[in-house]
This record gives C-alpha cells, sequence and structure tokens, in this order.
C-alpha cells in the first residue's frame, strides 16, 4: 500500500460515488471528472481537454478512454443517418413534403437531438450502463420504463429490417439488380460486424460518417448549382406527420430511440467531460446533412417527391459516375445504422433469456430479412412515425427526470 508521500494520479469516474467511497468533504472539492496529480493530503487539479490520450484519463465506467469527442459524435450520427437518411425518405416524409415549414420542423429536430441527446449520455455516464434498460429504468420509472424498453427493443427490429430492405430498393434502382440481392447481402454483412462486439461497430460508424456527410453536402451544392429550389412545393398530406411541428419531434424522438441503444454502451468508453462536445457536435453535423437532403430534394420536385430514393434521383440527374458513388456511399449509410440496431437489439436481448450471443444475432438477422420484404419506403412510412409518438414519452420522461434534479 502506498505511503502518504507517494505520487498519486487518478480520476473521479462519473458514475454516482466517483468510483468508491469518499468523504464528502473531499468529494465536493474535487471536480466531477477531473484528475488529481500531487500528495495524498495536498491534490491538485490538472484541467484536460476533451481529446487526451486513451490511456490518461478513465472513462465513465472506470476503465481506460478509448472514445474520444469525436468518435461519440462520429456514432451517435451513424446511427441516425441510415437508409432514411442518405436516400433521402426521411428528408422527405418529415420535412420537404411540409414546403417551407418543414425547415422550421428541421430546426425543432436538431435542438432535441442535441439536447435530449446529452441528457440520454450523461444519465448513461451516471449510470455506468452496459445497456439501455437500466438508463429507462431510472429516468422513466420502472412501469413506465419497461413499456419504452418494449417500444425501443420493437423499434430496433423494425429499423434493421427497414435498413436490409433500403439496400434491396437502392441496387434495384440503381443498377436493376433484384432486391432479395441487396437485402441478404447487407444481412450477411451487418451480422459479421456485429459478432466482432462494440469495437467493431463503433470503428465501422466512425469511419463511414465523415464520408457519407462529405457526399451528402456534394451532391446537394452541385444540385443547388445547376437546379433551382421550388419553394412554393408542399404536400403535407402525403408527410408522415400531418402537423410540421409535431413532425419535427417525431422525427427527433424515434431517431433517439435508435441512438440510444448504442449510445449506452459506447459512453462506458468515454469521459464526462467529452459528452457536450460529443453531442453538440453530433446535432450540427445531423442538422446540415438534413438540410442538404431537404434542399436537394426541393430542387428536384415532384420527381423526387415520388422517388423510392429521391436523393439516389439527384445523383443521377448530375452524372451516371454521381450516381454510382452516391450508391456506394448509401450503402455504407444503411450498413452504419443496420449494424448499430441490430447490436442494440441482440444486445438488450441477451440479458433476458438468451445466453448466446452469436446464437441469438443469426436468429435476428434471419428474422429481419423476412421483415424487410414489407418494403423500404412502407417501414419508413408507418413503423418510424408510430414509434416516434411513443418515443415522446421517452423525451418527456428525460425533461422530468432533468427538472426533478436526478440527471
Amino acid at each position: 500500500m502506498d505511503g502518504p508521500d507517494k505520487e498519486q494520479v487518478g480520476e473521479r469516474p462519473c458514475g454516482p460515488g466517483g468510483g468508491g467511497e469518499r468523504s464528502r468533504e473531499r468529494a465536493a472539492a474535487e471536480p466531477a471528472c477531473g484528475r488529481a496529480v500531487g500528495t495524498a493530503d495536498r491534490p491538485e487539479t490538472i484541467d484536460e481537454g476533451p481529446d487526451e490520450p486513451a490511456d490518461a484519463t478513465p472513462s465513465c465506467a472506470g476503465e481506460p478512454a478509448t472514445v474520444s469527442a469525436s468518435t461519440l459524435a462520429s456514432v451517435y450520427v451513424g446511427t441516425v443517418i441510415g437508409a432514411g437518411f442518405a436516400s433521402g425518405q426521411e428528408a422527405l416524409q418529415f420535412f420537404a413534403l411540409h414546403g417551407t415549414r418543414g425547415f422550421a420542423a428541421l430546426a425543432v429536430a436538431v435542438a432535441l437531438l442535441g439536447f435530449f441527446g446529452y441528457l440520454v449520455v450523461r444519465a448513461s455516464c451516471r449510470l455506468e450502463a452496459v445497456t439501455h434498460g437500466p438508463v429507462l429504468d431510472y429516468v422513466a420509472g420502472p412501469a413506465l420504463g419497461r413499456v419504452i424498453d418494449g417500444i425501443l427493443t420493437f423499434f430496433l427490429f423494425g429499423a434493421t429490417a427497414a435498413m436490409f430492405a433500403g439496400t434491396g430498393a437502392t441496387l434495384e434502382q440503381e443498377f436493376g439488380l433484384p432486391f432479395e440481392v441487396g437485402l441478404v447481402g447487407m444481412a450477411v454483412l451487418a451480422l459479421g460486424t456485429v459478432l466482432a462486439g462494440i469495437e467493431g461497430v463503433v470503428k465501422a460508424v466512425s469511419v463511414v460518417v465523415p464520408f457519407l456527410l462529405a457526399t451528402v453536402m456534394g451532391v446537394s451544392l452541385a444540385t443547388l448549382v445547376s437546379s433551382p429550389l421550388d419553394l412554393t412545393f408542399a404536400e403535407p398530406a402525403r408527410a408522415a406527420v400531418g402537423n410540421w411541428l409535431l413532425s419535427g419531434a417525431t422525427y427527433a424522438s424515434y431517431n433517439l430511440v435508435v441512438a440510444t441503444s448504442v449510445l449506452v454502451p459506447v459512453v462506458r468508453l468515454t469521459t464526462r467531460r467529452r459528452l457536450v462536445p460529443g453531442t453538440v457536435i453530433a446535432a450540427a453535423a445531423l442538422g446540415l446533412g438534413a438540410l442538404a437532403v431537404v434542399l436537394t430534394i426541393l430542387a428536384n420536385v415532384p420527381e423526387a417527391a415520388r422517388a423510392e430514393v429521391p436523393m439516389l434521383l439527384a445523383a443521377r440527374r448530375l452524372s451516371p459516375v454521381v450516381s454510382t458513388l452516391y450508391t456506394v456511399i448509401l450503402t455504407a449509410a444503411i450498413y452504419t445504422t443496420a449494424v448499430s440496431t441490430l447490436f442494440g437489439f441482440v444486445n438488450r436481448l441477451l440479458g433476458q433469456g438468451w445466453r448466446s450471443f452469436r446464437t441469438l444475432a443469426v436468429a435476428a438477422t434471419a428474422a429481419a430479412v423476412v421483415g424487410g420484404r414489407v418494403g423500404f419506403s412502407t417501414i419508413v412510412g408507418t413503423l418510424f412515425p408510430a414509434v416516434g409518438y411513443a418515443g415522446l414519452l421517452f423525451l418527456g420522461a428525460l425533461l422530468v427526470a432533468l427538472v426533478r434534479g436526478r440527471l
């Protein structure tokens, strides 16, 4: 055991109690997640930035921190910008069909994703949670938590099926391949990544997201240069949610539901001081990306409003090369969300009677392939809004927990 004059280096983890029993006086004197350097009776505090080396600052779980703020943001963004986002279907049904009011709906969605996203990762860090179940119970209480958990778990499966179907629709529209080729191909690719564990999920998402956003912005800028916007277009009767304000809130709620399942285990690998920059970066990136997609659609209406993959239609109008490139990037976007939702679904069910991660992952993938045959636009237009309404319960529970001082 070290003597009193030996230098001590450590940090209070983000969870309750700081990772061990401490006197109240010392706990109050130390920063929430600061690093103490000095003798036992004269600690000194060093303020470290969010991107310090992984081995310098313990994570929320008290382990080596391996996830930076930018990587946390990439994971958050990657769980949101899947087939629905990159294809343009989400932007069409939740924003573009509302016309100019869709811009206000988008602003609402971005604000909610940033604010409530931070509350989710803050609760996850506080609880040192491994899955989203304990977070839901803590925020909403056991009864409502179980209801939201059931909705979330079901949606993770439905979203996985949507990602598989989105691949089939994309390859069918661009290359004329049978729908089943993309459906099964993405299922196999996602399953292989999920079997590698959460590390494989984080690596896959963090690599793909920057290229995806850059491509979306590129197609949007090229479209806006060559085609004028039609700001008179509006078909709210065809929108997934008829009211523009509720449409923005619903978009945020169902995407946060999906992101929660992956953000919770990832937060264990980062530090508390990285949570704010991580969620802010993610919200800003999602807002800019979604705005680019909406503008691209409005420059290609009315045809884009009736296409299965509106962004692919816009890319094809630019050139065949751009269309092919966007197909590749779109497939990568679908892959990031398919991996995230499949992992979240399997990870949640694993503690509820299932003992084999591998067996459950294979079974869930096979079932999602069957569910994906319903069709991509059908799933986006029905399942996503329905779960979005239910997800508003989660946002409400987070807000109540914040007001009561539990977050």
